[in-house]
């Protein structure tokens, strides 16, 4: 499996302790959790033009 999912799927696991503090109250959480969210962007931004570049260099 692609590097770039699984470091997609460690990086949910590493903020879920941060998204149920926001939910119960804790603002300075949020901040965490929008970084971690743009993070998560630009992964699976990285992993459209993996699975992207992949598919057209099998088709060759």
């Amino acid at each position: 499996m692609s590097k770039i999912f699984e470091a997609i799927k460690e990086r949910i696991a590493e903020i879920e302790s941060d998204v149920q503090k926001f939910y119960g109250g804790n603002n300075a959480a949020g901040g965490r959790v929008r970084k971690a969210m743009q993070d998560l962007k630009n992964l699976a931004q990285d992993l459209r033009k993996d699975v992207l570049d992949t598919k057209n260099s099998r088709s060759k």
